[in-house]
């Protein structure tokens, strides 16, 4: 197998909104925001070829299904699909892809298996041989969202991968079509059933731990559901990965795609041995 950090669509979002209950004072320190308080935020997703012989995509970012208006309104910097630029730099289109692997359904993470708008255009899926892999208690909520996140989800999104007959859930504690090669753990911090990926030595982390900043154990987002019970599993996740050498693979950091994770000396989490980018790194087989 060979692992891929490609770079999909950017954002900048309010960075209040981004670190929940940490004052701008802190956290403007680990990111600096721009006049309107906003900070840059990537799209990340993880390509891993050669997995049992599939091309299997782990997320899509949020792409460029937008109007020009509501990308303007949710800070998406690019409107052309930058994923499928990405895609290309790693020698394949996304008709190669044989699985896509959703953590959730929120357009920042689901966007981009659309195709790009177009007016007057309907919405219409990419990724025309991928089987789409997404967590059953997650799916659940995507299809009857609380109001606190409803604008989250894309209604058509939840609509065509129920019509494409190519969408597998995964149970907690079951099997998916991935086989061995990949393992799964959910969370529900975040959303209810964040399905959270572990690959080739990598833990794809999803919006459990955005980026470097937020492996700060107290750290969390105004927009986690259950800032509590997040940090709680956030503290396990990471114990898990340090005791067995897993490095964390970020979805939103701007700067990093991949680090590791130890306790410095007074006992907190932090991120060190950062890598900006993979192309076509060799992975090793998880302990």
């Amino acid at each position: 197998m060979k692992l891929w950090s490609l770079i999909g669509n950017s954002q900048r979002l309010d960075g209040g909104a981004m670190f929940g209950n940490a004052p701008r004072a802190m956290w403007s320190r680990w990111i600096e925001p721009d006049a309107q308080n906003r900070i840059p935020l990537a799209c990340r997703c993880l390509l891993v070829t050669g997995l049992d012989g599939r091309n299997v995509l782990f997320e899509t970012g949020i792409g460029a299904f937008f109007d020009p208006a509501m990308r303007e309104r949710y800070g998406v910097v690019e409107d052309r699909h930058v994923l499928l630029d990405s895609l290309a730099e790693a020698g394949l289109g996304h008709e190669d892809i044989d699985a896509v692997v959703l953590s959730h359904l929120h357009f920042d993470h689901a966007g981009g298996l659309l195709a790009p708008w177009a007016e007057g255009e309907p919405a219409r899926l990419l990724f025309p041989k991928a089987r789409f892999i997404v967590g059953a208690s997650h799916w659940r909520r995507a299809r009857d969202p609380h109001p606190r996140d409803r604008a989250s989800f894309i209604p058509d999104i939840v609509r065509l991968l129920e019509e494409s007959g190519r969408l597998e859930l995964v149970e907690e504690g079951g099997l998916s079509s991935l086989g061995d090669a990949v393992r799964f753990a959910f969370s529900e911090g975040h959303t209810p059933g964040l399905m959270l990926a572990e690959v080739g030595g990598v833990a794809f982390c999803a919006d459990l731990i955005p980026g470097r900043p937020w492996v700060h154990l107290p750290v969390t987002m105004g927009y986690d559901r259950w800032p509590e019970k997040l940090i709680d599993e956030k503290k396990a996740f990471l114990d898990d990965k340090i005791a067995r050498g897993i490095r964390l693979f970020f979805t939103h950091d701007h700067g990093c795609a991949v680090a590791g994770v130890t306790k410095d000396d007074k006992g907190r989490y932090v991120a060190v041995d950062a890598m900006e980018r993979m192309a076509g790194v060799d992975a090793r087989v998880a302990a």
